[in-house]
């Protein structure tokens, strides 16, 4: 089963500050990542929390789709150190129906 199979097209309704709302469909990787980045609230997510294959390209595709995600740039030690980003979703984002077969 792939992930769009696993994770069907679903329209999110978003909303930024006075702007009017709007309705995105979303499905596959990028909604799994939405819908981590909208239960994690303003912690946010890391790729070393929540382990994907391409973060940056589903966040990407969500900031195409007009989602306001923060990127923070954070470093890390241990055996590889370097930095990673941290999500955080700011736009404000209600849930709605999975789309129909």
């Amino acid at each position: 089963m792939s992930f769009k199979e696993q994770w069907p097209a679903r329209a999110f309704t978003i909303r930024d500050g006075d702007s009017e709302p709007r309705v995105v469909a979303v499905q596959g990787r990028a909604r799994w990542a939405l819908e981590h980045l909208m239960r994690t609230g303003s912690k946010g997510c890391t790729p070393i929390e929540q382990p994907g294959p391409r973060w940056s390209a589903y966040v990407f595709k969500l900031k195409k789709a007009g989602v306001c995600i923060e990127t923070i740039h954070e470093s890390h030690d241990g055996p590889f150190p370097g930095h990673h980003a941290r999500y955080v979703l700011r736009s404000s984002v209600t849930p709605g129906r999975e789309a129909a077969e």
